[in-house]
């Protein structure tokens, strides 16, 4: 049987239990937080009174700290080049509802309200251009992104289990820095989004362990593959306007990196996570050439930390179009 048909067996084994698994990590719509929760109430008479206090507040907040605002909510804006990549995955039909197009959908209805929340209160913010911002995130979509997972689940959900951790350390170091400089609203948002990723990163995670279950010696080969090549950040064609594609995402890294909201240690932090999580030190029924892989991917970590700590991070900012300087 090749490997593209095992890969479809398998993922037709798990989706019986991927209902429960929607109940354990998803929450119901009448729940779960909205992001008017966070924002102002127009229909309120305090509506100008409670955005001259976001405006006043954001006065606060420094340069860098908007600039890695924005390219988090553009990330998050860019949600449906995200989701028309996981409908693609093989054994996700949606055309017929199976299940595990059933959990894309969810998925996609939580991680919505993240792109949502976060581009109102930057519109509200004052501190933010907005035209430029917009053709930004257009131009994300436009673009797509490719990460080498290909229709592979295995390799997949390797990536979306990884990136959804990067993701809560970048929303939850905002919301410290944020908590801070006093503003305690924008660090409650930033806290709370945080959290809807840590419990995405924790069922994709599991999506892994259950393949690995299964079918130990090829989730490992994926692993190593994805590892390999480097997990690239799903903002890795940032641009701005007048830009070739990718030409914003290393500024923006190198920003993120000067004020410890994600960094290049986090990376590896990430990689040991998952390495513990899934135990690969105790799969066991692996071929040789799984071996082999699973033998890299233990040596990895420690020779990563090493080139992490001769990184050097530019001490001047770089001026975005999306941000006027303070």
């Amino acid at each position: 049987m090749s490997l593209k048909n095992v890969r479809l067996e398998v993922m037709q084994h798990l989706e019986k239990d991927v209902q429960s698994l929607i109940e354990k990590y998803l929450i119901p719509v009448e729940k779960i937080w909205q992001p008017t929760d966070f924002l102002p109430d127009s229909k309120k008479d305090t509506f100008f009174e409670d955005v001259r206090e976001i405006r006043e507040l954001s006065k606060e907040l420094p340069y860098d700290f908007w600039v890695v605002l924005v390219g988090d909510m553009i990330t998050e804006e860019a949600l449906p080049t995200y989701e028309s990549w996981l409908m693609d995955v093989e054994g996700v039909n949606q055309t017929e509802h199976n299940g595990w197009s059933t959990w894309v959908r969810h998925w996609t209805g939580e991680e919505n309200r993240h792109g949502d929340v976060l581009n109102k209160y930057l519109y509200l913010s004052g501190r933010v251009n907005m035209r430029e911002v917009e053709k930004t995130t257009q131009y994300l979509i436009n673009d797509g992104f490719d990460i080498g997972t290909g229709r592979d689940p295995y390799k997949n959900f390797v990536y979306t289990s990884f990136q959804e951790l990067a993701t809560y350390i970048s929303h939850n170091r905002v919301a410290k820095i944020a908590k801070q400089k006093g503003n305690k609203q924008l660090a409650k948002m930033c806290k709370i989004i945080s959290g809807d990723e840590m419990r995405h990163h924790h069922a994709y995670s599991e999506f892994v362990e259950r393949i690995f279950a299964v079918d130990p010696s090829q989730m490992m080969m994926a692993f190593y593959d994805m590892m390999k090549r480097k997990i690239a950040m799903p903002a890795h064609f940032l641009r701005e306007s007048g830009e070739s594609i990718g030409a914003a995402f290393e500024e923006f890294s190198n920003t993120a990196q000067r004020i410890g909201v994600y960094t290049s240690t986090d990376y590896v932090d990430i990689l040991q996570k998952l390495i513990k999580r899934w135990e690969i030190d105790k799969i066991t029924n692996l071929t040789d050439e799984a071996e082999r892989a699973r033998d890299y991917l233990m040596k990895l970590p420690p020779r990563m930390y090493r080139l992490s700590e001769r990184m050097k991070i530019p001490e001047n900012s770089f001026q975005f179009k999306w941000v006027d300087p303070a």
